[in-house]
C-alpha cells in the first residue's frame, strides 16, 4: 500500500489565505507588512529563490522591497544596507539571502540583523531564544516541517524521530523543536559520523532526511508506515529532461513510498512550505507593531 503523499504545495496554499486575511486586517490599521530582501551576487537558485518570495508577498498583498548588490560588494556595503532595514518602520522582516559570495563573513552580517525583524530566524538571539523556548521566529524551513508532520496526524509525544543531517538551518533547529514539551518526542540525529545509519533510520517513527544527498535514503532504510519528510532539493543529470537535469530529494521517493505511511515529495513538500512560514513570520512581526503602537 501507498504512502499518504503529504501536499506542501496545498498546506501552503491553506496558510497563506489566512495569512491573506490578517494582511487585510493590518492594512485597514495603515499598516502593510513589509518584507526586505538582500540578495548579493547573481547565483541562479538565489535568484529564482529570490523571486518566489517577490511573488509570495504579492499574492497575499504584503510588500517587498528587493535590494540587490554586485557579488564583489564589501561586508561594510552589506551590513549599511541591513543597518537601514533595521532603522526602517515600513520593513517588518528582513532576509538576506544565503549564501552569500565567498570572502564575505556571513555570521557578521546575519548578527547585523535586528531580531525583532529577524524572520528567518538566523541571527544568535533568535537562536538562543528557540533553545531555550522563549518567543522567537522559528526558522522557516524546520517551522514548515513541523507544520507538515501536523498534517501527517503523526502523535509525536513518544515517538522516535530521526534526523539525517546536522545543518544549522535545518537538521540543528528541527532536533531542538522536535525535543520540545509541547511535540515530545525523542530525537536522534545523524550525521557524516554516525556509523550503520541505517540502524538508528529503520527505527524512526518520524523520519527526515535534510543531508543534501540525492536520494541517500532506500526503501530498506525506512521503517514501515513511518512518516518521512525529505527536505532535500538536489540537481541531477538527466538526458531526458530540456534542462539536462532533473530535482530529486534526500529519499528514494517511488521505492520508499511502498514503504512509509506518509511522505513528501520532491518538489512541491517542504519546499513551498519554506516560503510561506518566511512570510508567516512577517505578518507576526507586523501584527507586533500594530500591538505595541
Amino acid at each position: 500500500m501507498s504512502a499518504t503523499v503529504l501536499d506542501g504545495k496545498k498546506l501552503a496554499e491553506d496558510i497563506r489565505a489566512e495569512l491573506k486575511v490578517r494582511v487585510q486586517a493590518l492594512a485597514a490599521r495603515g499598516v502593510v507588512p513589509g518584507l526586505a530582501v538582500l540578495l548579493v551576487g547573481e547565483d541562479p537558485a538565489s535568484v529564482s529563490y529570490v523571486t518566489a518570495k517577490e511573488k509570495a508577498c504579492a499574492e497575499i498583498g504584503m510588500r517587498s522591497i528587493d535590494r540587490r548588490l554586485p557579488a564583489g560588494s564589501s561586508e561594510a556595503e552589506i551590513v549599511a544596507i541591513v543597518e537601514a532595514f533595521n532603522a526602517d518602520p515600513s520593513v517588518n522582516g528582513i532576509l538576506v539571502q544565503l549564501p552569500l559570495p565567498k570572502g564575505v563573513n556571513e555570521a557578521r552580517i546575519i548578527e547585523a540583523i535586528s531580531p525583532e525583524k529577524d524572520v528567518d530566524g538566523f541571527t544568535p538571539v533568535n537562536i538562543g531564544r528557540m533553545v531555550i523556548g522563549e518567543p522567537c521566529f522559528l526558522p522557516c524551513t524546520p517551522h514548515g516541517v513541523i507544520k507538515l508532520i501536523e498534517l501527517a496526524g503523526v502523535k509525536t509525544a513518544g515517538a522516535h524521530a530521526v534526523i539525517v543531517g546536522r545543518s544549522n538551518i535545518v537538521g540543528k533547529p528541527l532536533a531542538n523543536l522536535l525535543v520540545r514539551k509541547s511535540i515530545n518526542a525523542t530525537v536522534t540525529v545523524c550525521h557524516t559520523g554516525t556509523k550503520d545509519m541505517a540502524e538508528h533510520t529503520r527505527r524512526a517513527d518520524i523520519l527526515i532526511a535534510c543531508a543534501g544527498v540525492p536520494e541517500l535514503i532506500k526503501a530498506d532504510m525506512v521503517k514501515p508506515g513511518a512518516c518521512v519528510i525529505d527536505v532535500g532539493v538536489n540537481r541531477v543529470d538527466d538526458a531526458t529532461k530540456a534542462k539536462g537535469w532533473r530535482l530529486v530529494g534526500d529519499v528514494d521517493y517511488k521505492a520508499v513510498l511502498e514503504v512509509a505511511g506518509a511522505l513528501t515529495p520532491v518538489p512541491g513538500g517542504v519546499g513551498p512550505m519554506t516560503i510561506t512560514m518566511l512570510l508567516y513570520n512577517t505578518v507576526e512581526s507586523a501584527e507586533k507593531t500594530v500591538k505595541g503602537s
